[in-house]
């Protein structure tokens, strides 16, 4: 026993450099220089008098002996983390660190977390906002609610729901407006942060769609304003500065508290969606498994939101 506890960290060293194929990056994560990775390996490998990687000039590649013991040594890895923070739930209750945009953090998430909190009062969530992606295998985050088109590879994802857009204003802009042409003397809000890859739905595919052309149209989409989060444009669109192609899920809460109406359609659908990811086999912890439950019992909820 004393023998396979002095070669743990050898295996920690072994795992991350499999998984990342890179002594660098392996040593970033865990704190240590490249060499002392090296040195780790080359002690496990003499243990084994096996291999396990071959050493190139600017990249490392598994061996089949490092084929073979990668599946085994990242899933005790995995068991090992789930275990201890089973024992620290224990005690000190569960907590989830959940990262996610600042726009469905205020606008979608936060507002409705105090109901998980009533059901499952030995859970607690902490919010982190940032728009990059964040590393679940490196950074200390449970879960991400990511916007893209999922899914993600290396990570356990669910959808949560998909995305449309359409124009969103105040109801008194609304009742100003006596079609789709009534659009072009209105400021037209653009939401810069669906900027992502691959085409998403913009206020020329929609006046496309409805079948509104000309000259006014053109110059409506040219002196259209631009923000760069939807919060910051659904704020706008409540307050009457314009109207705004938006995200009809995220703009729920506003339209159903009648802050904000859709006056008319069509609606375009988005390739991109929410998805709630997390590290392969994480769901099979009670706390994570409860909060994904409750953020699908919520979507439930949104009537019309596109699976």
């Amino acid at each position: 026993m004393a023998e396979r506890i002095a070669h743990l960290g050898a295996l920690r060293a072994f795992e991350a450099a499999a998984r990342h194929l890179s002594f660098q990056k392996a040593a970033e994560e865990l704190g240590l220089t490249p060499s002392a990775i090296s040195h780790q390996i080359r002690t496990l490998e003499t243990y084994l008098d096996a291999r396990l990687f071959e050493r190139r000039t600017r990249a490392v590649a598994l061996t089949e002996a490092g084929q073979a013991l990668l599946p085994g040594v990242g899933d005790g890895f995995r068991q090992i983390e789930s275990a201890v923070r089973q024992v620290r739930s224990l005690r000190n209750g569960a907590v989830i660190v959940v990262t996610t945009g600042p726009s469905f953090a205020s606008k979608w998430l936060v507002p409705r977390l105090y109901t998980f909190e009533e059901e499952n009062p030995q859970i607690e969530v902490r919010i982190t906002t940032t728009a990059r992606m964040i590393d679940l295998t490196r950074e200390d985050v449970d879960v991400a609610i990511r916007h893209g088109r999922g899914p993600y590879e290396g990570l356990q994802s669910v959808r949560l729901f998909g995305e449309a857009y359409a124009p969103i204003c105040s109801p008194a802009v609304a009742d100003s407006l006596d079609g789709p042409e009534a659009l072009a003397a209105q400021r037209l809000l653009y939401d810069d942060s669906t900027a992502l890859p691959g085409p998403v739905p913009d206020w020329e595919d929609w006046f496309k769609e409805a079948g509104v052309s000309g000259k006014a149209v053109q110059q409506a989409m040219a002196n259209g304003r631009h923000v760069k989060q939807t919060d910051h444009g659904l704020q706008a669109a409540i307050d009457g500065v314009g109207v705004l192609f938006g995200r009809l899920a995220i703009a729920a809460p506003d339209m159903v508290a009648g802050r904000l109406v859709q006056p008319f359609g069509p609606t375009l659908p988005s390739p991109y969606g929410y998805h709630f990811v997390t590290r392969p086999d994480r769901l099979r912890e009670k706390p994570m498994a409860a909060f994904l439950a409750w953020l699908q019992a919520q979507v439930a909820q949104i009537p019309g939101v596109p699976d």
